[in-house]
Order: structure tokens, then sequence, then C-alpha cells
């Protein structure tokens, strides 16, 4: 199918998706709006998207009196986080006959990409109190926004890993340890987020259930 004309100017849309497909990078064929290719990028592209929220709450706490010096330096982290998506995108993206063109650290996610990452998880593990046990987000809105990211880089570590099925670049290079790895620094950064504004993550289990509306006694269980 054609694409069909626009009636008017514009620098963005240009109908060629209307058909409900999309280009690659470096050309190629076109491909279903709805490949697993394209289903990873949309994830990653979301993910980039939580991100901007988690860095817009930062840069607004940082802003506030009394603010931890961390926390402007979370905004700064996550921005760089979101410069990274668009490696990692970029490779997910590529034609496969295009391969060759990819540049590390630009189109293509390097081993130093993923060693990097490997060591902020070390070091903003090192910085704050873990919790024992399962947490609930939303303690603060920066932490919630960065719990929110860590979803959806999960999502497309999934959807990548699909793609790795049928793509063997995919499958032997270093995109789903940076996925991955990502994830678990931003729940660490959800919980640095909590305690730059002093205060402490949200046990997922209650430490004093309700009582029982059918026995009439406190003594509820909250286990499953």
């Amino acid at each position: 199918m054609s694409p069909r004309a626009l009636p008017y100017e514009s620098a963005v849309a240009t109908g060629r998706g209307d058909d409900g497909t999309t280009g690659l990078l470096f050309g190629g064929e076109r491909v279903r709006k709805d490949d697993p290719r394209t289903e990873a990028c949309g994830a990653l592209d979301e993910a980039v998207a939580a991100l901007g929220l988690a860095r817009a709450e930062l840069t607004s706490a940082a802003g506030l009196p009394g603010a931890r010096a961390s926390t402007g330096r979370l905004a700064g982290l996550v921005l760089r986080l979101q410069r990274e998506l668009f490696a990692v995108g970029a490779e997910l993206a590529t034609t496969p006959g295009a391969r060759d063109r990819q540049r590390d650290g630009v189109t293509r996610v390097s081993a130093a990409m993923v060693e990097e990452l490997d060591a902020l998880l070390r070091d903003a593990e090192a910085s704050i109190e873990l919790p024992t046990e399962f947490v609930v987000p939303g303690e603060t809105r920066a932490s919630a926004a960065l719990e929110l990211a860590r979803t959806i880089v999960r999502r497309a570590e999934r959807r990548s890993v699909t793609l790795a099925a049928a793509d063997e670049a995919i499958a032997v290079g270093h995109a789903l340890p940076y996925l991955n790895r990502l994830a678990d620094l931003l729940w660490i950064l959800a919980r640095t987020a909590e305690q730059a504004e002093e205060r402490a993550a949200t046990a997922a289990r209650a430490t004093n259930p309700p009582a029982s509306r059918h026995s009439g006694t406190s003594s509820a269980r909250s286990e499953p």
C-alpha cells in the first residue's frame, strides 16, 4: 500500500506508517509495527520517557530547601542512562544486514557500558541502607518514577529476549546484560532517592495486619 499524501506540510509526520509498518536504522525492508524488533524498541522508548519523569522529579526535589546534593547527582545520572538507552535502541533497530555500520557506545552496546553499570551498581549499593524485605513503590515521587522506569526496562528486556531468539547478533551481544543490569541499578537508585529525602521504603508486608472481618480477631496472617 502506498503512503497516503498528507494534506499539510510536517517536519514529523510522513504518512508512511499509515499501513502499520515502520523503517529500521540504516535502511532495509520496512517491518510491521508489532514485529518483535519494533516491540522491543517501543518498550525502550517508554523506558526513556519514564526515566524522563524520574529526572524531572529529581530535579524538582533538588531545588527544594535542604535538599541533599545526591539528589541533583541522581538527576544527572538518570540523564546519562537515558542517553545510553538510545544506543541500546539503535542496536535493536538496526537492519541485520547493516551491522557493520554500528559503533560501540553509539549504535551498539559495548562491554564497557555493562562494566560501567556494574561499577555504578556497586557504588550505589554501598552508599545506602538496603531493605531487608520486598518493598512497595511510592514513598517519594522520585523513587516511584524510578520504580516505574525499572518495570518498563524489565519489559524491554523481555521483548529483547524474544527478539534474540530470532536474531543471533542480539543474543550474543551486550544489550541483554545491559538491560538486566540497568533494571537492578534502577531499583537501587529508587532506594537512594528515598533516603536522599530521609524516607525509608515501605515494606510489602504490613507489620500490623488489619483484624479479620470473619474471625473478629486481630491475629490475621499476612502471608498469602
